[in-house]
C-alpha cells in the first residue's frame, strides 16, 4: 500500500506494507553511535544480481588479462579491482546515509586509481582528474539530498527518512539534488564529459565494470530516493528524467556514430543506453503520479531489464575491444580490419554483443527496448492533454536511437573484424586466452538467455515492481514462451517462436539452394567495378562510415579540419570532432576557476613575514569588531 499526499505533505509507504521480505544487519563499524546499517530488499537484490552476473564474466576475463601487464603491478591492480567491486556491493546494501556515502566515495576513489593505471601518460592523468572532479561534485549533491531527506532530524538511517514528513517543496529539492548527484555518475548530458575520457583511459575490464555496472548504480540511486525514500512521486517529477534521458540517448548515439576510437565509441554508446534507462524511469514516475500503476510497472520493468541487458552487452563489447587492443596495440578503427580470421573467438562472441545492443531479436537488447516502446503506448491515457500529446514523440525518438545504434554497431564490428587488414602488423594478431574466452562466453550466453526467456526474467523483477509501484509485473498468466506485457492481448512477442521460425527459414533456403541451384553455381573473384588489385585502402573507413551522420547532425559537433587545395604539393587532410558542451561550457568555466585560483594564490607567498602580517591584521579586525 502506498499513501498519497495528505494535508500538503508527502507520506511514505511503511516497509511492512510493501509485501516483500527484507533482511537487515547492523555492523559494529563506523563512528561511535553511528554504525553501518545494511538491508537487502527486492530493489537491491535486482542490482546485486546485475553486479554478480557481470562481475562473473569480467573477473574471469580479467584473471587472464591483467597477467599480461597493464602499466601497474598485477597484485595492485587486483587489490584496486576488488575494492571497486566490494564498494559497489556495499552501495547496494547500505541502509543509512553514512554507510552509503562511505561506500559511494570508496567506489569513486578505487575506480579513479584503476582509471589512472597508466598514470605516466598525461592524457590519462587528465582523464582521471576530470572523472574524480565530477564524481565529487555529484557526491556533494547526494550528501545534500540526504540532508534534506532527514527532515531536520539527526537520524541518518533510511527508515528515518521514510518516516520524515517533508513539505512538497523540500521533497522536490531532494529529488532535484538526487538527479544532479546520480546524474553526474550516470553521465547524463551535460554531466557526461568525464565518461568518454575515463572509459578509454581505463584497462578494458575496468571499462566494462564502469560502463556495465557502475553507471547502473546511478539508476539505483534515483530509484531508491524517488520511489522509496520520498514515497509516491508527483507526476511532473518524471518529466525531468524523461526529457534529459531522451536527449542523452540521442546525443550519445549521434556522437558514437562519428567516433574513430573503438573505446570512445563504446563510451558514447553507454551514454545512449543510460539515457534510455532514465527515459523509462521518468516515464514510470509520470504514470505512477497520474495513478496509472500498470503502465508505471511496465516502464519500471523495462528500465530494470535494460539495465541488466546493458550490463552484459556492454561488458562483452568492452572486453572484446580489450582483446583486440592487447593483440594489436591499436584502438584506432582506421588501423584495424580483417581480424575475424586472426581472432575468431573474439570476433564471434563480440558479434553476439553487437547484435544484442543493436536491438535485434531474439537477443536481449530487443526485449527491453520493445518493453519501453510498449509503455509509451499508454501515454494517451494520461489525464493531462499537453503531456499525453508530447510523450508519444519520445517513442519516435527512442525508435530513432535504436536505428542509429544498429548503424553504430555495423560500423564497429565491420571496420574491426571484416574486410582486409589495414596494417601489415595485424598479421601478428592472436586470439584471446582460455580465461578470456570463458569470460566472453559467459556474457554472450547471458545475452542469449535474457533474450530467449524474458517471461521468467520479468517474473523475477516483479518483486521490485511490487515494492516500488505497488503492482507486480504485468503480463501474468501468459504462457511461459510468450511475452504479453499488457492485458487483453494487445501485443505479444515470442522469442523462441521467432528463433525457430528464423532457423527453419534459413535451413530451407540453404536446402533449396543446394538441391536446385548447386549445379549452376560458379565460383569466381568478386566484381571489382573495373578496378584491379583491390586492397584495404579501397575499403570504407570509420571516418567515411560516420560522414553521413556528421553532415546531418553537424550542429551537435565542434569541428576543426584542414582540407588541402588541388595545388598543394604535399596535400594533407585531417579533422577533429569535439563536443560543443565541453568547448562552450567547461573550458570557459575552467578558465574562470583558474584565474580565481591565481588570485587566491597571491595570498600564499611562502614567506613567514607575510603570514605573520595576515595574523596581525586578523587580530586587529577581530578586536575592532569586539569593541
Amino acid at each position: 500500500m502506498i499513501i498519497r499526499q495528505s494535508h500538503g505533505r508527502i507520506l511514505r509507504a511503511q516497509p511492512a506494507e510493501l509485501g516483500a521480505e527484507k533482511e537487515r544487519l547492523t555492523l559494529p563499524l563506523g563512528l561511535p553511535d553511528l554504525p553501518f546499517h545494511l538491508r537487502l530488499d527486492p530493489l537491491s537484490s535486482a542490482f546485486l544480481l546485475l553486479l554478480g552476473a557481470s562481475c562473473a564474466g569480467i573477473s574471469m576475463f580479467a584473471a587472464g588479462y591483467f597477467r599480461r601487464g597493464e602499466g601497474a603491478a598485477p597484485g595492485l591492480l587486483c587489490l584496486q579491482y576488488h575494492l571497486f567491486v566490494a564498494s559497489m556491493g556495499f552501495v547496494l546494501l547500505a541502509d543509512d546515509a553514512y554507510g552509503f556515502m562511505v561506500a559511494w566515495e570508496s567506489m569513486a576513489i578505487s575506480s579513479y586509481f584503476l582509471v589512472t593505471t597508466q598514470h605516466r601518460i598525461a592524457e590519462i592523468r587528465s582523464a582521471g582528474f576530470i572523472y574524480l572532479l565530477i564524481a565529487h561534485m555529484g557526491a556533494i549533491a547526494i550528501l545534500l539530498c540526504f540532508g534534506v531527506l532527514q527532515g531536520g532530524s539527526w537520524q541518518f538511517t533510511f527508515d528515518a527518512m521514510r518516516e520524515a514528513r517533508l513539505q512538497p517543496g523540500w521533497a522536490a529539492i531532494a529529488f532535484l539534488l538526487a538527479m544532479l548527484g546520480f546524474g553526474a555518475k550516470a553521465g547524463l548530458v551535460p554531466l557526461h564529459v568525464w565518461l568518454p575520457e575515463a572509459h578509454p583511459a581505463a584497462p578494458s575490464p575496468v571499462s566494462a565494470l564502469m560502463s556495465g555496472v557502475m553507471l547502473k548504480l546511478a539508476v539505483y540511486g534515483v530509484l531508491r530516493v524517488s520511489f522509496d525514500l520520498l514515497g509516491e512521486p508527483p507526476w511532473w517529477w518524471g518529466l525531468l528524467p524523461l526529457v534529459v534521458g531522451l536527449f542523452t540517448a540521442f546525443y550519445g548515439v549521434v556522437f558514437a556514430a562519428v567516433q574513430t576510437d573503438m573505446k570512445r565509441l563504446l563510451a558514447y554508446s553507454s551514454i545512449e543506453n543510460i539515457g534510455l534507462a532514465f527515459t523509462g524511469l521518468g516515464l514510470s514516475i509520470v504514470f505512477l503520479g497520474a495513478g496509472m500503476r500498470l503502465p508505471a510497472a511496465l516502464a519500471l520493468i523495462a528500465t530494470l531489464y535494460h539495465c541488466l541487458n546493458h550490463a552484459l552487452m556492454k561488458s562483452l563489447l568492452f572486453l572484446g575491444t580489450g582483446s583486440v587492443l592487447h593483440a594489436t596495440g591499436q584502438r584506432n578503427l582506421g588501423r584495424l580490419g580483417g581480424l575475424i580470421h586472426r581472432m575468431p573467438w573474439v570476433a564471434w562472441l563480440t558479434l553476439v554483443g553487437a547484435l544484442a545492443i543493436a536491438g535485434l531479436p531474439p537477443l536481449n537488447g530487443f526485449v527491453s527496448e520493445w518493453l519501453l516502446l510498449q509503455s509509451f503506448l499508454f501515454a494517451d491515457q494520461i489525464p493531462h492533454s499537453f503531456i499525453n500529446m508530447l510523450i508519444p514523440m519520445g517513442a519516435g525518438l527512442v525508435a530513432l536511437c535504436a536505428a542509429l545504434a544498429g548503424y553504430v554497431m555495423v560500423k564497429f564490428f565491420g571496420v574491426i573484424f571484416l574486410g582486409q587488414p589495414r596494417e601489415a602488423s595485424l598479421a601478428q594478431a592472436h586470439d584471446c586466452g582460455p580465461l578470456e574466452r570463458i569470460g566472453l562466453a559467459w556474457l554472450a550466453l547471458g545475452c542469449v538467455l535474457l533474450g530467449l526467456f524474458p517471461v521468467q526474467v520479468i517474473a523475477g523483477l516483479g518483486a521490485v515492481s511490487e515494492q516500488l509501484v505497488g503492482l507486480a509485473s504485468p503480463g501474468r498468466g501468459a504462457p511461459w514462451w510468450l511475452l504479453a506485457p499488457v492485458p487483453a492481448g494487445r501485443v505479444s512477442y515470442g522469442p523462441l517462436v521467432f528463433l525457430m521460425a528464423t532457423t527453419v527459414v534459413i535451413a530451407l533456403t540453404v536446402l533449396l539452394v543446394r538441391l536446385f541451384y548447386h549445379q549452376r553455381i560458379r565460383r569466381g573473384s568478386a566484381w571489382d567495378c573495373g578496378y584491379g588489385r583491390l586492397n584495404a585502402r579501397m575499403q570504407d573507413t570509420a571516418e567515411g562510415f560516420g560522414q553521413p551522420i556528421r553532415n546531418i547532425f553537424q550542429s551537435f559537433f565542434w569541428i576543426e579540419r584542414e582540407v588541402p587545395s588541388p595545388f598543394d604539393r604535399a596535400p594533407r587532410y585531417w579533422i577533429i570532432i569535439g563536443d560543443r558542451i565541453w568547448r562552450g561550457v567547461y573550458e570557459p568555466l575552467a578558465t574562470v576557476v583558474q584565474r580565481l585560483a591565481d588570485i587566491v594564490a597571491l595570498l600564499q607567498q611562502g614567506r613567514i613575514a607575510v603570514y605573520l602580517l595576515y595574523s596581525f591584521v586578523t587580530l586587529v579586525v577581530l578586536l575592532g569588531l569586539a569593541l
